[in-house]
């Protein structure tokens, strides 16, 4: 598995995603990929379709980035679960509605 930096304008936002960003959380995650780089690749599969990472998406087209980082996961069972991954209910980060505040994450030790 590596990271492969991608052209934005390839990716495809999955239509069925469970998870929504407000405009404010969009400009803090933007916010946050200025401050400190892009840290976390956005996990796509092999036709470059997303799986994770819709937010940072978003939020590195209006810092205007061409490129991102990704990580490609395989459809193969034994690899990863991406069909699994994208079901509503089986995705634990689906469920997650907790967004920690700038400040929380500055003081953290």
């Amino acid at each position: 598995m590596a990271i492969e930096w991608r052209g934005i304008s390839t990716l495809i936002p999955y239509a069925r995603n469970a998870r929504t960003h407000s405009d404010a959380q969009i400009a803090e995650i933007a916010g946050s990929i200025r401050e400190f780089g892009f840290t976390n690749p956005v996990l796509i599969d092999p036709e470059g379709g997303i799986i994770a990472g819709h937010g940072r998406v978003l939020a590195a087209r209006q810092l205007g980035m061409e490129q991102i980082p990704t990580i490609c996961l395989s459809e193969e069972p034994s690899l990863h679960m991406t069909r699994w991954w994208r079901k509503p209910d089986s995705n634990p980060r689906s469920r997650l509605r907790y967004s920690p505040s700038r400040d929380r994450i500055r003081s953290y030790p």
